[in-house]
């Protein structure tokens, strides 16, 4: 048990979101776990690798929606339950708009982190709330920091000489949600790049764009609120009426 505590304990240390699966009923290894981690890989194991690999199909749904539940497979009861850390939010482009979104995600529990090679933009001043700045370009910024599923990406600089590098660097990560400002128009002719530049198309259909659900705001407060709600609206499965680009 020591050993089982001592692991739940590193990987929230290390603000992994991962699943864990109890066996709680069956004929026999009662109280097994199985480690289940956003990319897939497992540790441990419930006693049979069939019963194996269904709850680890299960726990990524779970993991992907942020939710506990008790599933049944066969006569065997497994309780599959899901830790997450702070949802985090990484902000490209310390604009206006940035800097009610930080202050609705700092309301909602986000870490926000603001990154914008232009120090005139990123400054404690703008935004006293934010957890971190900083003024690096965002594709030497996105190698070093975690990208995970509790991660969230928001690029408002609209502007190709950040957001095509920005995207690229993003392609090779798995965050779960990459919005990026932008008329579709924009949109599209940053899209074609990317592809020119090999970027996979899998990737590409990913990226929501323009961001944020479509409530006909034009403040930069009304703009974040679109965005936030689009990103609270992804991280618990609905589409909110959200616009994707159609590539």
């Amino acid at each position: 048990m020591s050993d089982f505590l001592n692991r739940i304990s590193e990987n929230l240390r290390a603000e992994k979101i991962f699943a864990v699966a109890t066996r709680i009923s069956g004929t026999e290894n009662v109280g097994a776990h199985l480690f289940v981690y956003a990319d897939g890989v497992t540790e441990n194991s419930l006693g049979e690798a069939e019963l194996d690999a269904q709850v680890r199909a299960d726990a990524l749904d779970f993991i992907t929606g942020e939710r506990s539940e008790t599933r049944t497979y066969g006569d065997t009861q497994i309780f599959i339950e899901t830790y997450a850390p702070p949802p985090r939010l990484l902000i490209v482009g310390g604009v206006h708009t940035a800097i009610p979104l930080t202050h609705y995600a700092k309301i909602l529990g986000f870490r926000v982190t603001i990154v914008d090679g232009r120090g005139r933009f990123a400054t404690r001043e703008r935004f006293p709330h934010a957890d971190e700045l900083l003024i690096e370009w965002p594709d030497d910024v996105i190698p070093r920091l975690l990208m995970d599923a509790s991660t969230y990406v928001v690029i408002l600089t609209h502007d190709p000489k950040f957001d095509i590098p920005t995207l690229r660097a993003l392609s090779t990560t798995r965050p779960r949600y990459i919005g990026a400002m932008g008329s579709r128009e924009t949109r599209r002719q940053h899209m074609d790049e990317l592809r020119a530049q090999g970027v996979p198309e899998e990737f590409l259909k990913t990226v929501y764009g323009p961001v944020g659900l479509d409530l006909g705001g034009r403040s930069p407060e009304e703009m974040a609120l679109a965005i936030i709600a689009q990103i609270i609206a992804v991280r618990y499965g609905h589409s909110g009426g959200h616009l994707k680009l159609d590539s």
